[in-house]
């Protein structure tokens, strides 16, 4: 059969490499493609060059995707090798233990689109769960260099407005692109700074196209930032790309407007997954940036005295939107990456996040994180309108006090006082019981110090 295959003509050797792709995408009747070298194959098919192809199983295929010169049969050829290496891990390593990787790096330096997509593809999947050497790979095989290069291209392309016809293998192969070097600055952190040059790059497809109105965090958006996240921001060279001096807010900016409008175009399914990295570059963009750019961040994400006319947390702004999901029980990761945010927002002073999201949203984090409560925190505290006069705040809530309404409900009886009075002594003692606080109970409090009188049952109140 080895022989029938080496007579096939181009076009059937292609149509067959096809038509193993298709049975690659189900591996009950493929597992001859996922092993090392089959000898004999039970594929019920009836094409005999397909079972040709299926008996040298992976051998066969790095075969054609390596060291054939027709780029149409390589290209057939790595696409089953891509499906097998996604439908079947230890075909992974088979990549990897055969020393293809370092050639798959050479074939990166590529101007076309297809071969950009298929490469990258297989070289991220490699980075899970094998001993592939990405060190080696970027020093002795220009691994990051290609990788930049290739970031660099999808720049220099008109943007989809100038576009007559949309390329969809470009924006495919851009996605794959930005997966791998993710992977690669997450597994070996060693060399993330021969990345830094991407950083310039990527700011520069922030603004190639606009984003959905439905999804606005989809591709390319959604991976341009997640690949930010794991590359050195603090590099001369990166802080030149993330603020501009002509514009230093411009980047925050193009962030900002994602957060506001993902957080709010997002189901609570979906929440977690996209949104929270961009949290997460927000409070690394924070860290780096120079001082007018915080401030413009702490006036977009911080709560307003607009915001404090209500219960904050109730309306309709980011700020608003922010401290509703950071106590979001359905999105832990997202929940931590705005806690984490606002605090950092607060210079990371337990003080001022309370002043600024009040107790009720600051305190989960605090506790969680063993920052405590500042003692000198007043009962009462203050903070700045839209006219820039100070006004008392509602430590809890974070509303205004001239703002809060109250329910016009009838005073209590003497019964139903008590019966509340008992019920807060319950709970204060189940509290101390749990070890989370420390505090007296204050019905306790009172009668040691000779303010509590206990009345028989046949007191009558004496009225004037």
């Amino acid at each position: 059969m080895a022989a029938a295959m080496g007579t096939a003509t181009g076009p059937d050797r292609n149509d067959a490499l096809e038509e193993l792709k298709i049975y690659g995408r189900d591996p009950k009747n493929a597992d001859p493609i996922f092993t090392a070298n089959v000898r004999r194959s039970t594929a019920s098919v009836s094409n005999s060059l397909y079972l040709t192809i299926v008996i040298k199983g992976i051998t066969m295929l790095l075969r054609y995707a390596f060291h054939t010169t027709s780029s149409e049969t390589a290209r057939a050829a790595l696409r089953v090798i891509a499906n097998a290496m996604l439908l079947k891990p230890e075909t992974r390593q088979m990549f990897v233990s055969k020393g293809y990787p370092a050639r798959a790096c050479e074939k990166l330096k590529t101007d076309n689109w297809d071969d950009e997509f298929l490469f990258s593809r297989i070289l991220f999947l490699s980075t899970y769960g094998t001993d592939i050497d990405l060190k080696a790979l970027i020093e002795d095989c220009q691994l990051a260099e290609h990788i930049v290069n290739n970031l660099e291209r999808h720049i220099n392309l008109p943007s989809d407005k100038q576009k007559q016809k949309l390329d969809p293998m470009e924006e495919m192969a851009l996605g794959e692109t930005l997966k791998l070097m993710f992977n690669v600055t997450h597994f070996c952190k060693a060399k993330m700074s021969a990345f830094t040059p991407a950083v310039s790059h990527i700011v520069s497809l922030l603004w190639k196209q606009d984003s959905s109105d439905a999804k606005p965090l989809e591709p390319p958006f959604s991976p341009l930032v997640n690949s930010l996240l794991n590359l050195d921001l603090q590099a001369d060279q990166s802080q030149l790309s993330l603020y501009p001096e002509n514009d230093p807010n411009k980047v925050t900016s193009r962030i900002l407007h994602l957060l506001d409008r993902g957080i709010r175009a997002y189901s609570e399914n979906d929440l977690e997954t996209v949104v929270t990295p961009v949290v997460s570059l927000l409070s690394k963009l924070y860290e780096n940036a120079p001082r007018e750019v915080r401030q413009r961040m702490k006036e977009s994400l911080l709560p307003t005295g607009e915001d404090r006319q209500a219960v904050l947390g109730r309306g309709d702004s980011l700020p608003s939107v922010l401290l509703k999901n950071s106590t979001n029980p359905t999105a832990p990761a997202l929940r931590d990456a705005i806690s984490h945010l606002l605090f950092d927002l607060s210079d990371k002073d337990a003080s001022k996040f309370v002043e600024n999201v009040g107790y009720g949203f600051a305190s989960g984090f605090l506790f969680q994180n063993n920052v405590p409560v500042p003692a000198s925190l007043s009962s009462s505290l203050s903070t700045g309108d839209a006219s820039g006069n100070q006004r008392p705040v509602n430590p809890i809530t974070g509303q205004f006090l001239d703002e809060q309404k109250f329910a016009n409900a009838p005073e209590m009886t003497e019964e139903e006082k008590e019966r509340e009075a008992e019920r807060l002594f319950v709970l204060f003692e189940r509290l101390k019981k749990t070890g989370v606080i420390n505090i007296q109970n204050p019905v306790e409090k009172a009668v040691q110090e000779g303010r509590f009188e206990e009345l028989s049952d046949d007191y009558v109140e004496e009225l004037d």
